[in-house]
Formats: C-alpha cells, sequence, structure tokens
C-alpha cells in the first residue's frame, strides 16, 4: 500500500499545481493580454466547458479498453504540446482555439486516473482522501511559488511556466502501473437505468449548482481582491489558505466519512459554501473576513468534492466508474463551471463583484433545497 500511495500521489501534485498556476494567476495574465471581464469570463468558460464533452469520451473509450492510464498519458503528453502554442500565438481567436484544444485532453484525464485510483485501492476507498490531498499541496506550492516569480518577473512568463507543469503531469502518470479492472460476472444494471433515479438526477443537479456558484471564485476571486487594493503576494497567501484548510479537510476526512453520513457532510458543506460567499460578497474590505471565509474553501470544495467522488462510487458501481466520474466532471466542473464563468463574465461590469458573489450564494441555497429532498439521501456512513 505504501508504494501505491506516492506513485499515485505524483500524479494529483502536479496535476493540482498547474491548477495552481491557472486559478489565481491565469485571469491576471489574460487581463494582461488586454482582454476585457466579459472576454476573461469567456475564455474561462471554455476552459471549463470542454469538461462537458472530453471526459464522456474519453470513458466509454476506457471502459471498452480498460486502459484507464494509457488514456490518462496520452491526453496529458497532448495537452502540454498543445499549450506551447501560448508563448507564440496572441489574439482573441487563437487564445479560443489554443483554450479549446489543449483544455479538451486536459480535462479528460483527471476523471480517468480518480477511477484508476480507486480502482487501485478498492475495499480501502476511505484512503482517497488522503492520496487526493498531495493535489492540495501541489497547489500551494505552485501559488507561493508562481506568485514569487510573477512579482519578480512578471506574468507574461507564466505560459511557459505551465507547459513546464503540463510536462510533469505527462511524467508522472507513469509513476502508477496499469488498472486491471475485474471482470465481472454479475450483470450490472445499465448507465441509463442508473441515470434515471431521482437520487442520482438530484446529486447531479446539487453539484452543478456547487460549481456554478464557484465560477466567480474561479475567474475574477484575484482580479476581485486586486480591486480592494490586496497585493499579489497577499492574494497568493489568501489563495494558499483556502487550499490548506482544504488539506486538513483530506486529513481528517476518513474519521468523518466513518462517523457521520455523507449526507450530513454534503447538507454541511453546502451551508458554509452559501455562507463563503456572502462573505467574500459583503465582507472584501476586512482581511479577518476574507480570512476566515477561504478556510470555508474545506466545506465548500474539499468535503463536498470527497462526498460526490464516494456518491458516484456508490452510485456506478466498478462497470459504470469510468463513466460516472466523467458525468461528474461534466456536470459540475464542466458545465457548471462553464455556466459560473460566463454569468460572472457578463454581469461582472453591471453588477459588480458583490452582487455576482451574492448570486453565488444563492445557487448554493438552492443547491441545499434539492439535496435535502432527495430520494435515498438518508445515506449512511462509511464502513
Amino acid at each position: 500500500m505504501i508504494v501505491s500511495y506516492w506513485r499515485l500521489s505524483g500524479f494529483y501534485f502536479f496535476y493540482f499545481a498547474t491548477l495552481g498556476a491557472f486559478l489565481p494567476y491565469w485571469s491576471l495574465y489574460l487581463k494582461n493580454s488586454g482582454f476585457a471581464p466579459a472576454a476573461i469570463g469567456e475564455l474561462m468558460a471554455v476552459l471549463a466547458g470542454t469538461r462537458i464533452i472530453a471526459p464522456n469520451l474519453w470513458s466509454w473509450i476506457a471502459d471498452r479498453s480498460g486502459k484507464n492510464l494509457r488514456i490518462v498519458r496520452t491526453v496529458s503528453f497532448l495537452a502540454a504540446l498543445i499549450f506551447t502554442g501560448f508563448l507564440f500565438l496572441q489574439g482573441y481567436l487563437w487564445f479560443v482555439v489554443l483554450t479549446f484544444a489543449f483544455s479538451l485532453f486536459w480535462n479528460s484525464a483527471l476523471p480517468q486516473y480518480e477511477a484508476a485510483t480507486l480502482y487501485h485501492l478498492k475495499a480501502e476507498s476511505y484512503r482517497y482522501s488522503r492520496i487526493r490531498l498531495w493535489g492540495s499541496v501541489g497547489f500551494i506550492v505552485a501559488v507561493f511559488t508562481i506568485g514569487w516569480l510573477i512579482d519578480r518577473y512578471g506574468v507574461a512568463r507564466l505560459p511557459f511556466i505551465v507547459v513546464v507543469l503540463l510536462s510533469l503531469i505527462w511524467l508522472s502518470s507513469f509513476f502508477p502501473p496499469e488498472v486491471k479492472q475485474p471482470k465481472s460476472e454479475i450483470k450490472s444494471a445499465g448507465l441509463l437505468c442508473i441515470l434515471k433515479k431521482p437520487e442520482v438526477i438530484a446529486f447531479f443537479a446539487a453539484c452543478l449548482l456547487l460549481q456554478i456558484a464557484h465560477g466567480a471564485y474561479y475567474a475574477f476571486y484575484s482580479i476581485y481582491l486586486k480591486q480592494h487594493h490586496y497585493s499579489t503576494g497577499m492574494t497568493a497567501l489568501l489563495w494558499a489558505l483556502g487550499v490548506v484548510a482544504e488539506i486538513l479537510l483530506f486529513v481528517f476526512m476518513p474519521k468523518l466519512l466513518k462517523r457521520y453520513s455523507l449526507q450530513a457532510i454534503l447538507m454541511t458543506s453546502l451551508w458554509l459554501a452559501a455562507l463563503r460567499w456572502v462573505a467574500i460578497a459583503w465582507g472584501a474590505r476586512w482581511l479577518a473576513v476574507l480570512i476566515a471565509a477561504q478556510l470555508l474553501h474545506a466545506a465548500s470544495f474539499g468535503a463536498a468534492h470527497a462526498v460526490a467522488i464516494h456518491k458516484v462510487h456508490q452510485y456506478f458501481g466498478d462497470h459504470h466508474q469510468n463513466k460516472g466520474q466523467a458525468l461528474y466532471s461534466s456536470l459540475s466542473f464542466g458545465l457548471g463551471g462553464m455556466m459560473g464563468s460566463l454569468g460572472s463574465g457578463y454581469y461582472w461590469q453591471s453588477l459588480g463583484g458583490q452582487w455576482v458573489y451574492s448570486m453565488a450564494s444563492l445557487c448554493c441555497l438552492i443547491a441545499i433545497i434539492i439535496a435535502d429532498s432527495w430520494p435515498g439521501r438518508n445515506d449512511g456512513k462509511m464502513d
């Protein structure tokens, strides 16, 4: 288990280190390149929107070939190769093309790797959080390191840094062995039968709304802090603080899963997410409020994501695990992220950040109503 643990953790470290380059700084790079808020929202929406298509396409291939990690290696290499175009090409149209092509492959890697991780863990799926926390460590390392580099050399060098990180993702995908998927003799339920279940529909709806709410955070949080006169260093600290809270959550998540039901953890996460966006909306002038809001990232993302991974594992089983993880990624981070980025981009100038983050809180309140009413919500604790 020790060897598997470190082999599985490396990919998460570099994948989320790349995310640590994107989420805090890519919008700043786009603004530095001369793009308006609406254009930034559109480009971030393209980045998220490919998750609607890409993970599902590759999940069908993975289920037929049984070669999850071969797919991860292929798409990671292509993502790094295509991203080099940002080093040479400029202009809105080229950025749209490159963002679409790069993210079509980059967004395909993680769902397949999530499925491979759960296959390797088998009955010890509760260990997932301990492995996934290394992604959060990678995010923090990248946020601080890249923030320092940007302060010293400027944001214009960000594409080169991302190319290096994408190359490391590809190399780290060779660490774990290929998955050997078991051939089940029990006929599993059809995918459509699973998707028609009311509890599955409600689950995906709640995940969708939660990620719509995160759209303004991922696309405009750094810009919002700059509008309130926070430095790049303080911005990096606040981003990192949220991920530190997420790491602590992942450390204790196995114990929480044994003590509380998935439903109880999810409902708590949604309530705290709603509180978080209100705090950011109306308390950005006070650093203490922003610190408290960032600590709530442990709930709005960390706990909610861990619950979702386990729920997908329960709903879809081994036979449809690749498709289940892909659908979760597509509908939440893909469709939800795209809608959140577009909405926040279009309303940022007309309404302002305060009302955009207030609408994010409203999305979480709607998700609470849905999550509290779905059938089969009273699931038990993890064994």
